[in-house]
């Protein structure tokens, strides 16, 4: 049996930065990770010469992320190129007609869900499209991508809660070899320790691993809410209301296909095409980024869960199949397949990001709340208000790592 201060489970961003928040006290910390590298949903690898962040990848919020000046301080690239999506002309497979229609049904969504945020009781966003609305199904679309679920999913009162200034910066070197790169050298990291039972009424907590016990003074809580909900760390005795967030908080999916250009010329940087608008289930491709020889695939919600569920080869296929109907037939023999993504069925991660369902915005709070100055909980559910993003992860590990002290002091 291990004794220590501190032991954090999950060396996510939120882990990483309890632990570097940690570092500089007198305190044995440990940090325990079930999979075999650091970083969890941030996540980058070398392929054909390319860093491909098969998670996170945009520095959301960048004028005031902190993992900014922190990435860029470790001598990594921060690229300030605009997204595709801020600029509609952008889209190349819509004509200015539909970059207005559709720029405008999304405005208009918005000063709807700004104005039922105020209102007493909470509802789906999908109560404020359009009825019959021409855009809606990509409107879908798009909360698929962006929540990880269609917005029938979604509660109002937590996607207005949402702040976002839209700066939107990448790492060039990604964002998940960033935020790997943070993790302080003075902290251990047991790797492929899976803690799976997180007993409460001791002396101490105590963490069962297939590695060993270890005993803490404090425990910091840094798993998905489906981990959670699914019973994979179960916390005894039971606490019924963190049950109750990580189930009202659940992760949507959102996937990803990397595909290859032979012919990356005949593409402009920096552009998108929607595979079909008239579909909520269609795909979002980013053509060229950072002016790199690749198309990124990137799917949401039901229709991911669907491709994913098909097997390895599905999503590739409908990505290459969807481009066709863009771009014709010529398409298949100049492109190939790099790689995709699979986080619904990542045993550590069952998801991708957390929205909250209709009428569960409160959980977040309750998500977040200590339990008895020895317990401590962190993660981007947490965040009240850059939820879903590596740095709402970042930021609540930092909060975490100072309740622990205070507590710890006291």
């Amino acid at each position: 049996m291990t004794d220590v201060d501190v032991a954090i489970i999950g060396a996510g961003a939120a882990g990483l930065s309890a632990a570097r928040t940690l570092a500089s006290a007198p305190l044995n910390v440990v940090v325990l990770e079930a999979q075999n590298r650091i970083g969890g949903r941030a996540h980058t690898v070398p392929l054909a010469g390319l860093h491909l962040d098969l998670g996170c990848e945009w520095l959301h919020s960048a004028d005031h992320n902190p993992l900014v000046s922190l990435i860029a301080a470790s001598g990594l690239t921060i690229d300030k190129t605009p997204p595709p999506w801020a600029h509609p002309e952008a889209t190349i497979n819509f004509d200015a007609d539909e970059r207005r229609a559709y720029s405008a049904a999304f405005a208009a969504l918005d000063e709807r869900v700004e104005a039922a945020a105020l209102e007493p009781e909470d509802g789906p966003v999908s109560r404020l499209l359009e009825p019959g609305g021409r855009w809606n199904a990509l409107l879908n679309a798009f909360s698929a991508y962006y929540n990880g679920a269609e917005f029938d999913q979604v509660s109002i009162k937590d996607y207005a809660a949402y702040q976002d200034s839209e700066v939107n910066w990448r790492v060039a070197e990604g964002y998940g070899a960033g935020i790997a790169g943070l993790a302080p050298p003075g902290v251990r990291v047991v790797h492929e320790c899976p803690v799976t039972v997180l007993r409460h009424d001791g002396p101490r907590p105590r963490l069962e691993t297939p590695k060993g016990v270890v005993e803490a003074r404090a425990v910091i809580v840094c798993v998905p809410t489906n981990v959670l909900a699914a019973g994979a760390l179960r916390i005894l005795p039971e606490l019924s209301a963190k049950l109750a967030a990580a189930e009202g908080l659940p992760l949507g999916l959102a996937d990803k296909v990397f595909l290859k250009l032979d012919e990356p010329e005949a593409f402009a940087v920096e552009s998108m095409v929607y595979g079909d608008s008239t579909r909520t289930g269609t795909g979002s491709y980013h053509q060229r980024p950072l002016g790199r020889p690749i198309i990124e695939a990137f799917f949401g919600g039901a229709h991911a869960r669907a491709l994913e569920a098909e097997g390895p080869g599905a999503m590739a296929a409908f990505a290459i199949e969807e481009l066709v109907g863009v771009y014709g037939s010529g398409l298949r023999s100049r492109v190939s397949v790099l790689t995709r993504t699979g986080w619904a069925s990542d045993p550590w991660a069952r998801g991708s990001y957390s929205h909250a369902l209709p009428g569960r915005a409160g959980e977040r709070a309750a998500l977040a709340a200590p339990v008895d100055g020895r317990l401590f909980f962190a993660g981007e559910a947490c965040s009240p208000h850059a939820f879903s993003t590596a740095h709402g992860a970042w930021e609540s590990g930092e909060r975490a790592a100072r309740e622990v002290l205070a507590a710890l002091r006291t």
